[in-house]
């Protein structure tokens, strides 16, 4: 009895302890990114709270004797392990007003938008293009902040096109015999659909990785005495995301005074198109691309993985195969997310039917057709009484 007392008390303390060494982690981390050039929602500054986390708790969690426990390590491997077999589906984004804190100035916004991504990922033998949801079974939903959603997409869309490019290069230099002639593998790549993997010298494009984050934009050229901000938003009522020009660092009040062509010369890239593809895409490590990815021990893309750790999880309707228990936490609040589609259609992760309000409307569609036919019934049965009653009548007459 008092040694379990004393065990029980020892726990106790350990648990005490490891949470004072979580929480010191997270707030040492948190301040070191903010007085850094390392935002806290940047993909880079999730990375540091994250591990910086993760590394103390599972430190502190092995001064618990549990039976059966694992490494918190062990767990992270085995949860994600399985997102190999899945792919992921963009389903929108959602906007929110929160007040902010940075704010120190009177020309600061004090009530800034925070914008979130939802995104599903499907069985990839079931993920469909074509359709908004990517599947209806066994898929779990996700939400994150948009900033570090789009850092972990472009750079996994850079890395695959980066590894598509590499494989038709080396086709076109075996086309070409080895020749050091640029006109021969433009024209190659081109061939194949590849025009985009050749960059010619002084070749200088916009790039979208540059403003994933609220950025000043480089072309300010401040003829009207204003400071202009490029970056992400929700746009199409939810369903895709757009750069936009805003005259506040977070990318809060939409520029009225100047337009970007006006001062650049070109409209501003994906004001009008969708920076994140709708088609599915694989979560699925190439076979040659251990660069990318960390040289890695597991099957799971760069791109997915990041997404998978650092997003609000909704597993319910997935099927985890015994490497991890549902993770449900964010389900809630995934399920209060509402994304509106073209025409204006409000789509939640799920659409419910009500069984009640279909016998609702069977039964009042049903009493509404047998009391339209008995109405007919009557006045037919009026309709003819009448009839007799003035063939009667004539016939007293005569």
């Amino acid at each position: 009895s008092m040694r379990l007392v004393a065990s029980t008390a020892a726990a106790s303390v350990a648990v005490l302890a490891s949470s004072s060494v979580v929480a010191a982690a997270a707030a040492s981390a948190s301040t070191v990114i903010e007085s850094g050039s390392i935002t806290s929602n940047s993909l880079t500054g999730q990375r540091i709270l994250s591990q910086a986390t993760r590394e103390d708790a599972a430190a502190a969690a092995t001064a618990i004797d549990v039976p059966g426990k694992r490494s918190l390590d062990q767990q992270e491997q085995q949860a994600g392990a399985y997102v190999a077999n899945y792919s992921l589906k963009f389903q929108g984004c959602h906007e929110i007003t929160q007040w902010n804190g940075d704010a120190d100035g009177d020309e600061d916004v004090r009530v800034s938008t925070k914008r979130l991504v939802r995104f599903r990922l499907c069985p990839a033998d079931s993920c469909k293009d074509e359709t908004s949801a990517g599947c209806d079974s066994g898929y779990g939903d996700y939400v994150m902040d948009m900033n570090t959603f789009l850092e972990a997409y472009l750079q996994g869309v850079e890395e695959e096109r980066e590894y598509q490019c590499q494989i038709y290069e080396e086709k076109c230099d075996n086309q070409c015999d080895g020749q050091d002639d640029d006109a021969c593998d433009q024209a190659c790549l081109t061939g194949y659909g590849m025009s985009d993997c050749y960059q010619g010298e002084g070749d200088e494009a916009f790039d979208p990785m540059d403003y994933v984050q609220c950025a000043e934009w480089a072309g300010n050229g401040g003829d009207d005495g204003y400071q202009y901000y490029v970056g992400p938003y929700c746009g199409d009522q939810g369903g895709a995301i757009h750069l936009g020009l805003f005259t506040d660092d977070t990318c809060t009040t939409f520029s009225s005074s100047g337009s970007f062509y006006s001062m650049s010369g070109y409209e501003l890239p994906y004001s009008d198109q969708n920076l994140v593809s709708t088609v599915c895409a694989s979560c699925k490590e190439n076979a040659d691309d251990d660069n990318n990815n960390n040289n890695d021990a597991d099957d799971v893309a760069e791109m997915c993985e990041t997404m998978y750790q650092l997003s609000g999880k909704c597993e319910t309707n997935m099927n985890m195969g015994g490497y991890a228990t549902a993770n449900e936490a964010a389900c809630t609040y995934i399920e209060g997310i509402k994304i509106i589609r073209e025409g204006g259609v409000i789509r939640t992760s799920t659409t419910k039917k009500s069984k009640g309000a279909a016998i609702v409307i069977g039964l009042f569609t049903t009493v509404a057709v047998l009391l339209g036919a008995y109405v007919y019934y009557l006045r037919t049965k009026l309709g003819r009484a009448k009839i007799n009653l003035s063939s009667g009548g004539g016939g007293a007459y005569a």
